[in-house]
Protein backbone atom coordinates (compact mmCIF):
# COMPACT_ATOMS: atom_id res chain seq x y z
CA UNK A 1 0.00 0.00 0.00
CA UNK A 2 1.52 3.33 -1.09
CA UNK A 3 2.12 6.22 1.27
CA UNK A 4 -0.41 9.04 0.84
CA UNK A 5 0.51 12.71 0.86
CA UNK A 6 -2.38 14.91 1.98
CA UNK A 7 -2.77 18.60 1.12
CA UNK A 8 -5.47 20.29 3.24
CA UNK A 9 -7.11 23.61 2.59
CA UNK A 10 -5.47 26.41 4.57
CA UNK A 11 -7.69 27.70 7.36
CA UNK A 12 -5.61 30.72 8.46
CA UNK A 13 -7.62 33.92 7.79
CA UNK A 14 -6.61 35.49 4.47
CA UNK A 15 -4.23 32.69 3.48
CA UNK A 16 -4.63 31.95 -0.23
CA UNK A 17 -1.62 29.70 -0.82
CA UNK A 18 -1.74 25.95 -1.19
CA UNK A 19 1.07 23.55 -0.29
CA UNK A 20 1.30 21.84 -3.69
CA UNK A 21 0.19 22.50 -7.26
CA UNK A 22 -0.91 20.17 -10.06
CA UNK A 23 2.45 20.36 -11.81
CA UNK A 24 4.18 19.09 -8.67
CA UNK A 25 1.53 16.44 -7.98
CA UNK A 26 2.68 14.56 -11.08
CA UNK A 27 6.27 14.53 -9.79
CA UNK A 28 5.22 13.35 -6.33
CA UNK A 29 3.37 10.44 -7.93
CA UNK A 30 6.52 9.52 -9.87
CA UNK A 31 8.31 9.27 -6.51
CA UNK A 32 5.86 6.52 -5.55
CA UNK A 33 3.37 8.51 -3.46
CA UNK A 34 -0.38 8.75 -3.71
CA UNK A 35 -1.62 12.34 -3.43
CA UNK A 36 -4.92 13.46 -1.87
CA UNK A 37 -6.04 17.10 -1.97
CA UNK A 38 -8.89 18.58 0.01
CA UNK A 39 -11.62 19.93 -2.22
CA UNK A 40 -11.16 23.67 -2.77
CA UNK A 41 -7.62 23.72 -1.39
CA UNK A 42 -6.24 25.50 -4.46
CA UNK A 43 -9.22 27.66 -5.40
CA UNK A 44 -7.80 30.89 -3.95
CA UNK A 45 -4.54 30.33 -5.90
CA UNK A 46 -6.41 29.56 -9.14
CA UNK A 47 -5.79 25.81 -9.02
CA UNK A 48 -9.15 24.08 -9.36
CA UNK A 49 -10.07 20.58 -8.26
CA UNK A 50 -10.23 19.41 -11.88
CA UNK A 51 -6.58 20.41 -12.42
CA UNK A 52 -5.54 18.26 -9.46
CA UNK A 53 -7.61 15.32 -10.73
CA UNK A 54 -6.01 15.66 -14.17
CA UNK A 55 -2.58 15.52 -12.54
CA UNK A 56 -3.47 12.25 -10.80
CA UNK A 57 -4.46 13.44 -7.34
CA UNK A 58 -7.55 12.29 -5.45
CA UNK A 59 -9.80 15.16 -4.40
CA UNK A 60 -11.23 14.54 -0.92
CA UNK A 61 -14.18 16.36 0.63
CA UNK A 62 -13.67 17.59 4.19
CA UNK A 63 -10.57 18.22 6.28
CA UNK A 64 -11.23 15.36 8.73
CA UNK A 65 -11.48 12.87 5.86
CA UNK A 66 -8.21 14.07 4.36
CA UNK A 67 -6.22 14.06 7.63
CA UNK A 68 -7.44 10.59 8.52
CA UNK A 69 -6.26 8.95 5.31
CA UNK A 70 -2.96 10.86 4.80
CA UNK A 71 0.40 9.59 6.08
CA UNK A 72 2.21 12.84 5.25
CA UNK A 73 0.60 16.28 5.48
CA UNK A 74 1.93 19.20 3.43
CA UNK A 75 0.81 22.60 4.71
CA UNK A 76 1.71 26.27 4.40
CA UNK A 77 0.71 27.73 7.77
CA UNK A 78 1.22 26.08 11.14
CA UNK A 79 -1.78 23.92 12.09
CA UNK A 80 -4.64 25.47 14.01
CA UNK A 81 -6.01 23.97 17.24
CA UNK A 82 -8.68 22.13 15.27
CA UNK A 83 -6.10 20.73 12.87
CA UNK A 84 -3.84 19.60 15.73
CA UNK A 85 -6.74 17.48 16.98
CA UNK A 86 -6.80 15.72 13.59
CA UNK A 87 -3.14 14.69 13.71
CA UNK A 88 -2.72 10.95 14.22
CA UNK A 89 0.18 9.00 15.72
CA UNK A 90 2.97 8.28 13.28
CA UNK A 91 1.87 11.00 10.87
CA UNK A 92 4.47 13.35 9.36
CA UNK A 93 3.71 17.06 9.06
CA UNK A 94 5.76 19.35 6.81
CA UNK A 95 4.91 23.02 7.20
CA UNK A 96 5.96 26.39 8.54
CA UNK A 97 5.95 25.93 12.33
CA UNK A 98 8.17 28.65 13.88
CA UNK A 99 9.06 26.53 16.93
CA UNK A 100 10.67 29.40 18.87
CA UNK A 101 7.48 31.47 18.68
CA UNK A 102 5.06 28.56 19.22
CA UNK A 103 6.22 26.45 22.19
CA UNK A 104 2.65 25.49 23.13
CA UNK A 105 1.93 24.27 19.61
CA UNK A 106 5.08 22.17 19.74
CA UNK A 107 3.91 20.50 22.94
CA UNK A 108 0.45 19.85 21.52
CA UNK A 109 1.79 18.20 18.35
CA UNK A 110 4.36 16.16 20.31
CA UNK A 111 1.54 14.79 22.42
CA UNK A 112 -0.01 13.41 19.22
CA UNK A 113 3.16 11.27 18.65
CA UNK A 114 3.77 12.78 15.22
CA UNK A 115 6.91 13.80 13.34
CA UNK A 116 7.19 17.45 12.29
CA UNK A 117 9.55 19.00 9.76
CA UNK A 118 9.52 22.79 10.07
CA UNK A 119 10.45 24.27 6.71
CA UNK A 120 11.42 27.51 8.48
CA UNK A 121 14.10 25.66 10.51
CA UNK A 122 16.12 24.64 7.43
CA UNK A 123 19.88 25.24 7.93
CA UNK A 124 20.16 27.87 5.20
CA UNK A 125 23.96 28.00 5.27
CA UNK A 126 24.14 24.56 3.66
CA UNK A 127 24.56 25.00 -0.08
CA UNK A 128 22.52 21.91 -0.95
CA UNK A 129 19.66 23.20 1.19
CA UNK A 130 19.03 26.15 -1.11
CA UNK A 131 16.64 24.15 -3.31
CA UNK A 132 14.45 23.55 -0.23
CA UNK A 133 14.68 27.10 1.13
CA UNK A 134 11.05 28.20 1.23
CA UNK A 135 11.89 31.25 3.35
CA UNK A 136 13.96 32.66 0.50
CA UNK A 137 11.28 31.83 -2.07
CA UNK A 138 8.55 33.54 -0.07
CA UNK A 139 10.71 36.54 0.83
CA UNK A 140 11.46 37.18 -2.85
CA UNK A 141 7.74 37.19 -3.65
CA UNK A 142 7.00 39.50 -0.71
CA UNK A 143 9.71 41.98 -1.73
CA UNK A 144 8.30 42.20 -5.24
CA UNK A 145 4.75 42.62 -4.00
CA UNK A 146 5.78 45.33 -1.52
CA UNK A 147 6.95 47.53 -4.40
CA UNK A 148 3.72 46.90 -6.30
CA UNK A 149 1.69 47.94 -3.23
CA UNK A 150 3.86 51.03 -2.84
CA UNK A 151 3.33 51.98 -6.49
CA UNK A 152 -0.41 51.53 -6.07
CA UNK A 153 -0.54 53.82 -3.03
CA UNK A 154 1.96 56.38 -4.32
CA UNK A 155 -0.16 57.93 -7.07
CA UNK A 156 2.78 58.97 -9.25
CA UNK A 157 5.15 57.44 -11.79
CA UNK A 158 8.20 55.62 -10.48
CA UNK A 159 10.34 56.59 -13.47
CA UNK A 160 11.12 60.15 -14.45
CA UNK A 161 9.61 61.49 -17.65
CA UNK A 162 9.79 64.61 -19.80
CA UNK A 163 6.47 65.32 -21.45
CA UNK A 164 4.85 68.23 -23.25
CA UNK A 165 3.06 68.97 -19.99
CA UNK A 166 6.31 69.25 -18.06
CA UNK A 167 9.04 67.25 -16.35
CA UNK A 168 8.16 64.45 -13.93
CA UNK A 169 10.94 63.59 -11.45
CA UNK A 170 11.60 59.92 -10.63
CA UNK A 171 10.39 58.56 -7.32
CA UNK A 172 12.96 58.12 -4.56
CA UNK A 173 12.69 54.81 -2.71
CA UNK A 174 14.53 53.88 0.47
CA UNK A 175 14.62 50.21 1.50
CA UNK A 176 15.58 49.35 5.07
CA UNK A 177 17.12 45.91 5.10
CA UNK A 178 18.81 44.22 2.15
CA UNK A 179 18.04 40.59 2.81
CA UNK A 180 16.24 38.46 0.23
CA UNK A 181 13.03 40.51 0.45
CA UNK A 182 14.93 43.78 0.39
CA UNK A 183 17.03 42.79 -2.62
CA UNK A 184 13.88 41.71 -4.47
CA UNK A 185 12.34 45.10 -3.69
CA UNK A 186 15.48 46.92 -4.85
CA UNK A 187 15.50 45.11 -8.18
CA UNK A 188 11.79 45.72 -8.73
CA UNK A 189 11.88 49.41 -7.82
CA UNK A 190 14.99 50.02 -9.93
CA UNK A 191 13.35 48.17 -12.81
CA UNK A 192 10.39 50.55 -12.58
CA UNK A 193 12.77 53.48 -12.93
CA UNK A 194 12.94 54.80 -9.36
CA UNK A 195 16.02 56.14 -7.63
CA UNK A 196 16.67 53.42 -5.06
CA UNK A 197 18.65 53.64 -1.85
CA UNK A 198 19.09 50.85 0.67
CA UNK A 199 20.72 50.13 3.99
CA UNK A 200 21.56 47.00 5.94
CA UNK A 201 23.53 46.24 9.08
CA UNK A 202 25.59 43.71 7.09
CA UNK A 203 28.24 45.57 5.13
CA UNK A 204 28.82 42.63 2.78
CA UNK A 205 25.48 43.21 1.00
CA UNK A 206 26.58 46.61 -0.32
CA UNK A 207 27.83 45.11 -3.59
CA UNK A 208 24.56 43.22 -4.05
CA UNK A 209 22.59 46.45 -3.62
CA UNK A 210 24.72 48.24 -6.22
CA UNK A 211 24.51 45.31 -8.65
CA UNK A 212 20.70 45.58 -8.61
CA UNK A 213 20.75 49.28 -9.43
CA UNK A 214 20.54 50.72 -5.92
CA UNK A 215 22.76 52.97 -3.83
CA UNK A 216 23.99 51.60 -0.51
CA UNK A 217 23.60 54.13 2.30
CA UNK A 218 26.13 53.40 5.00
CA UNK A 219 25.59 54.11 8.70
CA UNK A 220 28.39 56.25 10.08
CA UNK A 221 29.28 53.69 12.73
CA UNK A 222 31.57 50.66 12.46
CA UNK A 223 29.92 47.44 13.65
CA UNK A 224 29.30 44.11 11.95
CA UNK A 225 25.62 43.14 11.83
CA UNK A 226 25.65 39.57 10.52
CA UNK A 227 23.72 37.28 12.84
CA UNK A 228 24.03 34.00 10.94
CA UNK A 229 21.48 32.16 8.84
CA UNK A 230 20.93 35.18 6.59
CA UNK A 231 19.50 37.35 9.39
CA UNK A 232 20.80 40.42 11.16
CA UNK A 233 21.65 40.55 14.84
CA UNK A 234 20.63 43.07 17.49
CA UNK A 235 23.01 46.01 17.18
CA UNK A 236 24.57 48.10 19.93
CA UNK A 237 22.91 51.27 21.19
CA UNK A 238 25.61 53.40 19.55
CA UNK A 239 24.94 51.85 16.15
CA UNK A 240 21.18 52.16 16.59
CA UNK A 241 21.49 55.88 17.37
CA UNK A 242 23.59 56.47 14.25
CA UNK A 243 21.13 54.39 12.26
CA UNK A 244 18.17 56.44 13.50
CA UNK A 245 19.90 59.64 12.43
CA UNK A 246 20.46 58.22 8.96
CA UNK A 247 16.82 57.05 8.72
CA UNK A 248 15.59 60.49 9.82
CA UNK A 249 17.60 62.09 7.01
CA UNK A 250 16.32 59.65 4.41
CA UNK A 251 12.70 60.07 5.57
CA UNK A 252 12.86 63.78 4.72
CA UNK A 253 14.28 63.14 1.24
CA UNK A 254 12.55 60.06 -0.17
CA UNK A 255 9.00 59.42 -1.36
CA UNK A 256 8.68 55.74 -0.41
CA UNK A 257 10.14 53.70 2.45
CA UNK A 258 9.98 49.90 2.44
CA UNK A 259 11.07 48.20 5.66
CA UNK A 260 12.09 44.54 5.83
CA UNK A 261 14.08 44.24 9.07
CA UNK A 262 13.47 41.13 11.18
CA UNK A 263 15.41 39.40 13.95
CA UNK A 264 14.51 35.71 14.45
CA UNK A 265 12.62 35.01 17.66
CA UNK A 266 12.17 38.70 18.51
CA UNK A 267 9.65 41.44 17.70
CA UNK A 268 10.50 43.51 14.64
CA UNK A 269 12.85 46.40 15.53
CA UNK A 270 11.30 49.89 15.43
CA UNK A 271 13.22 51.75 12.74
CA UNK A 272 10.79 54.45 11.62
CA UNK A 273 9.55 56.65 14.46
CA UNK A 274 6.44 58.79 14.51
CA UNK A 275 8.62 61.90 14.19
CA UNK A 276 10.18 60.49 11.01
CA UNK A 277 6.72 59.86 9.57
CA UNK A 278 5.74 63.44 10.39
CA UNK A 279 8.83 64.74 8.57
CA UNK A 280 7.99 62.91 5.33
CA UNK A 281 6.46 64.77 2.39
CA UNK A 282 2.67 64.61 2.05
CA UNK A 283 1.67 61.74 -0.24
CA UNK A 284 4.65 59.62 0.75
CA UNK A 285 4.26 55.89 1.34
CA UNK A 286 5.64 53.41 3.89
CA UNK A 287 5.29 49.68 3.22
CA UNK A 288 6.04 47.80 6.44
CA UNK A 289 6.94 44.22 5.47
CA UNK A 290 7.53 43.34 9.13
CA UNK A 291 3.95 44.18 10.12
CA UNK A 292 3.12 40.59 11.08
CA UNK A 293 5.87 40.70 13.74
CA UNK A 294 4.80 44.10 15.07
CA UNK A 295 6.18 46.31 12.33
CA UNK A 296 9.31 48.41 11.78
CA UNK A 297 7.27 51.63 11.91
CA UNK A 298 5.77 52.89 15.16
CA UNK A 299 2.52 53.87 13.44
CA UNK A 300 1.95 50.63 11.53
CA UNK A 301 -1.36 48.88 12.11
CA UNK A 302 -0.87 45.20 11.13
CA UNK A 303 -3.18 44.11 8.35
CA UNK A 304 -4.35 47.65 7.63
CA UNK A 305 -3.60 50.57 5.33
CA UNK A 306 -3.74 53.83 7.25
CA UNK A 307 -2.97 57.46 6.47
CA UNK A 308 -1.21 59.37 9.23
CA UNK A 309 0.30 62.84 8.94
CA UNK A 310 -0.36 62.69 5.20
CA UNK A 311 1.69 59.48 4.81
CA UNK A 312 0.10 56.21 3.66
CA UNK A 313 1.34 53.32 5.82
CA UNK A 314 0.75 49.87 4.31
CA UNK A 315 0.79 47.17 6.99
CA UNK A 316 -0.36 44.16 5.02
CA UNK A 317 0.55 40.82 6.61
CA UNK A 318 -0.38 38.77 3.54
CA UNK A 319 1.94 40.15 0.86
CA UNK A 320 2.93 36.64 -0.25
CA UNK A 321 -0.72 35.53 -0.45
CA UNK A 322 -1.44 38.48 -2.72
CA UNK A 323 0.57 36.60 -5.36
CA UNK A 324 -0.91 33.25 -4.37
CA UNK A 325 -0.39 31.38 -7.64
CA UNK A 326 3.27 32.32 -7.95
CA UNK A 327 4.11 31.78 -4.28
CA UNK A 328 2.25 28.44 -4.18
CA UNK A 329 4.21 27.21 -7.18
CA UNK A 330 7.54 28.16 -5.60
CA UNK A 331 6.59 26.69 -2.22
CA UNK A 332 5.40 23.46 -3.83
CA UNK A 333 8.75 23.17 -5.64
CA UNK A 334 10.62 23.62 -2.34
CA UNK A 335 8.55 20.86 -0.71
CA UNK A 336 9.11 18.61 -3.73
CA UNK A 337 12.89 18.94 -3.33
CA UNK A 338 12.54 18.15 0.36
CA UNK A 339 10.43 15.09 -0.45
CA UNK A 340 13.11 13.93 -2.89
CA UNK A 341 15.65 14.13 -0.07
CA UNK A 342 13.34 12.13 2.21
CA UNK A 343 12.61 9.52 -0.46
CA UNK A 344 15.87 8.96 -2.32
CA UNK A 345 14.79 5.41 -3.19
CA UNK A 346 11.74 6.75 -5.11
CA UNK A 347 9.55 3.99 -3.70
CA UNK A 348 7.07 6.15 -1.78
CA UNK A 349 8.70 5.54 1.61
CA UNK A 350 10.32 8.44 3.45
CA UNK A 351 13.35 8.24 5.70
CA UNK A 352 13.77 11.04 8.24
CA UNK A 353 17.52 10.61 8.48
CA UNK A 354 18.73 12.38 11.62
CA UNK A 355 22.34 11.96 10.47
CA UNK A 356 21.68 14.25 7.52
CA UNK A 357 22.46 17.84 8.55
CA UNK A 358 19.68 19.37 6.45
CA UNK A 359 17.00 16.88 7.56
CA UNK A 360 18.16 17.05 11.19
CA UNK A 361 17.82 20.83 11.16
CA UNK A 362 14.31 20.61 9.74
CA UNK A 363 13.09 17.95 12.15
CA UNK A 364 11.68 19.72 15.22
CA UNK A 365 9.62 16.74 16.49
CA UNK A 366 10.55 13.10 15.89
CA UNK A 367 7.94 10.47 16.76
CA UNK A 368 6.46 12.63 19.50
CA UNK A 369 9.81 13.77 20.95
CA UNK A 370 10.76 17.42 20.56
CA UNK A 371 14.15 17.51 18.83
CA UNK A 372 14.38 21.26 18.40
CA UNK A 373 16.75 23.07 18.46
CA UNK A 374 19.14 21.04 16.33
CA UNK A 375 22.78 20.84 17.42
CA UNK A 376 25.11 23.35 15.77
CA UNK A 377 26.36 22.34 12.35
CA UNK A 378 29.88 21.03 12.16
CA UNK A 379 31.16 23.30 9.45
CA UNK A 380 34.58 22.56 7.93
CA UNK A 381 37.42 24.58 9.38
CA UNK A 382 38.42 27.52 7.20
CA UNK A 383 41.56 26.92 5.17
CA UNK A 384 44.79 28.20 6.66
CA UNK A 385 45.81 31.54 5.18
CA UNK A 386 48.40 31.20 2.48
CA UNK A 387 51.80 32.68 3.11
CA UNK A 388 52.34 35.93 1.34
CA UNK A 389 54.04 35.36 -1.99
CA UNK A 390 57.33 37.19 -2.42
CA UNK A 391 57.26 39.83 -5.13
CA UNK A 392 58.36 38.39 -8.48
CA UNK A 393 61.90 39.22 -9.51
CA UNK A 394 62.28 41.81 -12.25
CA UNK A 395 61.81 40.19 -15.62
CA UNK A 396 64.85 39.72 -17.82
CA UNK A 397 64.80 39.36 -21.56
CA UNK A 398 61.81 40.05 -23.77
CA UNK A 399 59.19 37.52 -22.70
CA UNK A 400 55.51 38.25 -23.12
CA UNK A 401 54.27 40.89 -20.73
CA UNK A 402 57.82 42.09 -19.82
CA UNK A 403 58.54 45.27 -21.81
CA UNK A 404 62.22 45.90 -22.44
CA UNK A 405 63.96 48.79 -20.72
CA UNK A 406 64.72 51.99 -22.66
CA UNK A 407 68.45 51.19 -22.77
CA UNK A 408 67.90 47.73 -24.22
CA UNK A 409 65.45 49.08 -26.78
CA UNK A 410 67.99 51.70 -27.89
CA UNK A 411 70.73 49.06 -28.25
CA UNK A 412 68.38 46.78 -30.14
CA UNK A 413 67.36 49.52 -32.56
CA UNK A 414 70.96 50.57 -33.08
CA UNK A 415 72.00 47.01 -33.90
CA UNK A 416 69.02 46.63 -36.25
CA UNK A 417 69.89 49.87 -38.05
CA UNK A 418 73.50 48.73 -38.64
CA UNK A 419 72.32 45.32 -39.86
CA UNK A 420 69.74 46.93 -42.13
CA UNK A 421 72.43 49.23 -43.59
CA UNK A 422 74.77 46.31 -44.33
CA UNK A 423 72.00 44.33 -45.99
CA UNK A 424 70.83 47.30 -48.05
CA UNK A 425 74.34 48.19 -49.20
CA UNK A 426 74.61 45.25 -51.59
CA UNK A 427 70.96 44.20 -52.06
CA UNK A 428 68.82 44.95 -55.14
CA UNK A 429 66.38 47.84 -54.82
CA UNK A 430 63.32 45.55 -55.22
CA UNK A 431 64.49 43.36 -52.32
CA UNK A 432 65.18 46.43 -50.20
CA UNK A 433 61.59 47.66 -50.59
CA UNK A 434 60.13 44.32 -49.52
CA UNK A 435 62.61 44.00 -46.68
CA UNK A 436 61.63 47.44 -45.38
CA UNK A 437 57.96 46.42 -45.26
CA UNK A 438 58.95 43.21 -43.45
CA UNK A 439 60.92 45.08 -40.79
CA UNK A 440 58.10 47.56 -40.20
CA UNK A 441 55.60 44.70 -39.90
CA UNK A 442 57.83 43.04 -37.30
CA UNK A 443 58.08 46.28 -35.35
CA UNK A 444 54.31 46.87 -35.37
CA UNK A 445 53.66 43.25 -34.38
CA UNK A 446 56.05 43.52 -31.44
CA UNK A 447 54.55 46.77 -30.14
CA UNK A 448 50.92 45.65 -30.54
CA UNK A 449 51.10 42.04 -29.37
CA UNK A 450 54.40 40.90 -27.91
CA UNK A 451 55.04 44.03 -25.89
CA UNK A 452 51.53 44.06 -24.32
CA UNK A 453 50.60 42.27 -21.10
CA UNK A 454 48.84 38.95 -21.86
CA UNK A 455 45.68 40.03 -19.99
CA UNK A 456 45.05 42.61 -22.71
CA UNK A 457 45.55 40.36 -25.73
CA UNK A 458 41.87 39.51 -26.20
CA UNK A 459 40.56 43.13 -26.02
CA UNK A 460 43.17 43.99 -28.67
CA UNK A 461 41.70 41.50 -31.13
CA UNK A 462 39.89 44.29 -32.99
CA UNK A 463 43.13 46.29 -33.34
CA UNK A 464 45.12 43.30 -34.58
CA UNK A 465 42.31 42.56 -37.04
CA UNK A 466 42.84 45.99 -38.51
CA UNK A 467 46.58 45.29 -38.88
CA UNK A 468 45.80 41.90 -40.39
CA UNK A 469 43.62 43.58 -42.98
CA UNK A 470 46.56 45.79 -43.99
CA UNK A 471 48.71 42.68 -44.37
CA UNK A 472 45.97 41.05 -46.47
CA UNK A 473 45.81 44.10 -48.77
CA UNK A 474 49.58 44.04 -49.19
CA UNK A 475 49.51 40.33 -50.04
CA UNK A 476 46.72 40.90 -52.56
CA UNK A 477 48.89 43.52 -54.28
CA UNK A 478 51.72 40.99 -54.55
CA UNK A 479 49.61 38.29 -56.19
CA UNK A 480 47.53 40.61 -58.36
CA UNK A 481 49.60 40.12 -61.59
CA UNK A 482 48.52 37.01 -63.51
CA UNK A 483 50.79 33.99 -63.23
CA UNK A 484 53.12 33.88 -66.20
CA UNK A 485 54.66 30.77 -67.67
CA UNK A 486 58.11 32.29 -67.55
CA UNK A 487 57.89 33.49 -63.92
CA UNK A 488 61.22 33.56 -62.14
CA UNK A 489 61.74 31.62 -58.95
CA UNK A 490 61.81 34.75 -56.68
CA UNK A 491 58.50 35.95 -58.18
CA UNK A 492 56.90 32.55 -57.66
CA UNK A 493 58.17 32.51 -54.06
CA UNK A 494 56.74 36.00 -53.43
CA UNK A 495 53.34 35.03 -54.78
CA UNK A 496 53.37 31.82 -52.76
CA UNK A 497 54.19 33.69 -49.56
CA UNK A 498 51.53 36.28 -50.38
CA UNK A 499 48.90 33.56 -50.76
CA UNK A 500 49.95 32.00 -47.46
CA UNK A 501 49.78 35.42 -45.84
CA UNK A 502 46.21 35.94 -47.06
CA UNK A 503 45.15 32.56 -45.68
CA UNK A 504 46.72 33.14 -42.25
CA UNK A 505 45.43 36.69 -41.86
CA UNK A 506 41.94 35.59 -42.89
CA UNK A 507 41.99 32.98 -40.12
CA UNK A 508 43.19 35.59 -37.63
CA UNK A 509 40.62 38.17 -38.70
CA UNK A 510 37.54 35.93 -38.67
CA UNK A 511 38.68 34.14 -35.51
CA UNK A 512 39.27 37.46 -33.78
CA UNK A 513 35.82 38.74 -34.66
CA UNK A 514 34.25 35.49 -33.46
CA UNK A 515 36.03 35.70 -30.10
CA UNK A 516 35.08 39.36 -29.70
CA UNK A 517 31.41 38.61 -30.40
CA UNK A 518 31.41 35.80 -27.82
CA UNK A 519 32.94 38.14 -25.23
CA UNK A 520 30.31 40.82 -25.91
CA UNK A 521 27.53 38.24 -25.68
CA UNK A 522 28.60 37.47 -22.11
CA UNK A 523 27.62 41.00 -21.05
CA UNK A 524 24.29 41.14 -22.87
CA UNK A 525 21.06 40.28 -21.05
Amino acid sequence: MSVTIGVPREVFPGEKRVATVPEVVEKLIKLGFAVAVESGAGDAANFGDDAYRAAGAEVVAGAANLWSRADIILKVRAPSADEVSLIKAGQTLISFIWPAQNPELMQQIAARKATVLAIDALPRMLSRAQKMDALTSMAGVAGYRAVIEAANAFGRFFNGQITAAGKIPPAKVFIAGAGVAGLAAIGTAAGLGAIVRANDTRAEVADQVVSLGGEFVKVDYEEEGGGGGGYAKVMSEGFQQAQREMYAKQAKEVDIIITTALIPGKPAPKLITADMVTSMKPGSVIVDMAAEQGGNCELTEPGQVVVKHGVTIVGYTDLVSRLAKQSSTLYASNLLRLTEELCKTKDGIINVNMDDDAIRGLTVIKDGTISWPAPPLKLPAPPAPKAAMPPPPPAHGHGAGAPASAKKVAIMFGFAAVLFGLIGYGAPSAFLAHFTVFVLACFVGYMVVWNVTPALHTPLMSVTNAISSIIAIGALVQISPPLAAGMTRPEALIQGLAGLGIALTAINMFGGFAVTQRMLAMFRK
